[in-house]
């Protein structure tokens, strides 16, 4: 069980770090070349879908996976897998707090921004979302390869 619930976790990792690589080195970059106006409209419309049914369950699976596969496998875990797959854990949960603490209320202000001033919501969000974003970015990123050696 502890073996699937590892290969589990290091899948959905890996297609969660995948989507946050995508949107730091293509979607933030193409976007970056809009208008305040265009910009503020479609980050608000990805704010408005990225939260659906597919993105819960890797968000969620990103913690949830690797903590059943480390506590399932306590005392089976050799020399290098019980810590990878903990490191891996901690990564993924500290990832998570800057997307509740810092990314998801910029969202809020973009969203609640909208029908005012977009270069003020654009000066306020854009430069603050991309830095958190790259921090949880490496920290999935950093979950994936130590799952990847746990395995």
């Amino acid at each position: 069980m502890t073996s699937l619930l590892l290969v589990l976790a290091t899948i959905v990792t890996g297609l969660y770090a995948g989507f946050m690589l995508a949107f730091l080195t293509g979607i933030m970059p193409g976007l970056a070349e809009l208008t305040d106006e265009q910009f503020s409209a479609a980050m608000r419309r990805f704010n408005e879908k990225v939260p659906g049914p597919v993105f819960l369950v890797l968000f969620l699976g990103v913690v949830a996976l690797p903590a059943a596969a480390f506590f399932t496998g306590l005392g089976e875990h050799d020399g290098v897998a019980g810590p990878a797959i903990l490191a891996a854990l901690i990564c993924s949960v500290a990832g998570h707090l800057i997307t509740v603490v810092g990314n998801i209320p910029l969202n809020n202000a973009l969203a609640a921004s909208e029908g005012g001033d977009d270069s003020a919501a654009r000066a306020a969000f854009e430069s603050r979302w991309n830095t958190l974003h790259r921090v949880r970015t490496v920290l999935s990123l950093a979950a994936f390869v130590l799952l990847a050696v746990a395995l």
